[in-house]
């Protein structure tokens, strides 16, 4: 099978450009034995997620795509993280660094985490959080024009307009694709309270102004109540 390296111009959250480079999980082949088990594992549980995710896809949306790649960014130095974002022709994205990878402890973390993922596109938070930034980028703007600012200030108001709208209900929509990620995890075979265990292990945003991130016992209530609803027990 020829090596399929995708380049990628991201417009991620905070509104800045990020070049990643990355391959399918499938064609990730890393050189040590205790690497090469966890990329197999990463393999299965990446075609059992994204199968699930289809399916969940399908289901909650309409002309949405729904056909998920599960990619590994190839760069060793990048920091531990995992996100969801499309290609140039609109397919759902999910990228995982290795340090992400390496700092899960089982399957069922791993299986989480990317459901949660897959959640963001399915419930169309990258669209959301855009309009909203839109949105407040317009209110700063005219705020600041009708205070007298010049174009340099109303260009500075729209810019933290923006930040604000972005940031303002992502908190929501972390607890959105907290719910619909535990039943993701659960179709895809894998069990979503070993998998909230993540949580315990990340530091807690608490209750920042503007965090983008719910504090972790939202989150893992989220979890418990959706799971308990799926009729799973710890």
């Amino acid at each position: 099978m020829r090596r399929l390296a995708l380049t990628l111009v991201l417009a991620l959250a905070a509104c800045e450009s990020a070049y990643v480079e990355a391959i399918p999980s499938s064609e990730w082949t890393p050189k040590s034995s205790e690497s090469q088990e966890l990329a197999a594992s990463f393999n299965q549980v990446s075609k059992s997620v994204a199968e699930a995710s289809r399916t969940e896809c399908r289901r909650r949306t309409r002309a949405v795509n729904c056909d998920f790649m599960i990619l590994i960014d190839l760069d060793r130095r990048a920091s531990a993280n995992a996100f969801q974002t499309l290609d140039e022709n609109g397919r759902p994205l999910i990228i995982f660094t290795q340090a992400m990878i390496e700092s899960t402890q089982n399957a069922d973390e791993i299986a989480f985490v990317m459901g949660h993922e897959a959640a963001h596109h399915i419930l169309g938070h990258i669209a959301r959080q855009a309009e909203n930034a839109r949105e407040s980028a317009i209110i700063f703007g005219d705020l600041a024009r009708r205070q007298g600012e010049d174009a340099a200030g109303i260009e500075r108001a729209q810019q933290l307009g923006a930040e604000v709208g972005a940031q303002y209900y992502s908190r929501a929509f972390e607890l959105e694709a907290d719910q619909l990620g535990t039943i993701i995890t659960n179709a895809a075979g894998y069990n979503p309270l070993i998998g909230l265990k993540f949580f315990q292990r990340i530091p807690d945003p608490g209750d920042r102004f503007l965090a983008s991130h719910p504090p972790n016992a939202e989150r893992v209530q989220v979890v418990l109540d959706t799971s308990a609803k799926l009729g799973l027990t710890r």
